[in-house]
């Protein structure tokens, strides 16, 4: 099984313009995100997916494989399903059993989610599509819509997905199952595909939220739990508190 990570990015972020090239340790985020990622074992390559030169020419610069896309696409997943069939064309050898998206502003990103993630698809053929999800400990994030929140069945199958606090604690006084998303998210090849040829659906649009496309066409995404804490960078504000836990993070000393 041949697997790939994509890193869409752009500089056009509409709740943090230029995000991707802002500097964290003097690196650009998204040079910290290649880097994390590329130390994967599961990995067979890594590429940047982007619109914008100046994050093509970065990419470049420290080696990285970059693929430009089209300017158009409002979802992740679309602009890694044209880098995905730009790989095959240019080189038919680099076609892949599985593509993780990993978004390019989480820079806390651990090699060992992509493992956490993938390893679920290679056990069992059966599951088209992962996310990790991870644990939501401040009352603070559970009502950031920044966060996607998910709710799960028994076999941690995602039932729900939403930026709004679920599931509700209106009427339970006990301690909630607060999970959130963790968008470091595996595709087969060919369920990727599948997945950009169907409609947007409603709830996917009213959430702003992929995966709900998936469950409202009667699909399954298997929710699978990670060991490590990370955090995005949606706004500026987060840029503070990323920086604070890079002071103690184990991985910087490997490619800083």
């Amino acid at each position: 099984m041949k697997a790939i990570a994509i890193i869409p990015a752009r500089m056009s972020s509409s709740r943090f313009p230029g995000k991707p090239m802002i500097k964290i340790l003097g690196m650009p985020m998204i040079g910290h995100v290649y880097k994390r990622v590329k130390m994967s074992k599961t990995l067979d390559e890594v590429y940047i997916a982007t619109c914008d030169k100046e994050i093509y020419d970065y990419a470049e610069s420290i080696g990285a494989k970059a693929v430009m896309t089209k300017d158009t696409h409002e979802r992740a997943s679309d602009r890694c399903a044209e880098a995905m069939l730009k790989i095959e064309a240019a080189n038919p050898a680099d076609k892949c059993d599985i593509m993780v998206l990993v978004q390019g502003d989480e820079p806390l990103t651990h090699p060992d989610m992509i493992d956490e993630a993938v390893q679920p698809m290679l056990d069992d053929s059966s599951i088209k599509i992962t996310n990790l999800t991870g644990e939501i400990t401040s009352q603070h994030d559970f009502e950031n819509p920044n966060e996607v929140k998910v709710v799960v069945d028994k076999d941690w199958n995602a039932m729900y997905f939403s930026r709004e606090p679920i599931p509700s604690k209106k009427k339970y006084k006990g301690k909630l199952p607060m999970f959130k998303q963790v968008p470091i998210i595996p595709f087969t090849r060919d369920f990727l595909l599948e997945y950009n040829e169907m409609e947007p659906t409603p709830l996917e649009i009213i959430e702003s939220v992929d995966m709900m496309r998936i469950l409202e066409n009667g699909m399954k995404v298997k929710m699978i739990p990670t060991k490590h804490n990370v955090k995005a960078v949606d706004v500026v504000e987060d840029l503070a508190v990323v920086e604070e836990i890079f002071k103690t993070d184990e991985l910087r000393g490997l490619y800083l």
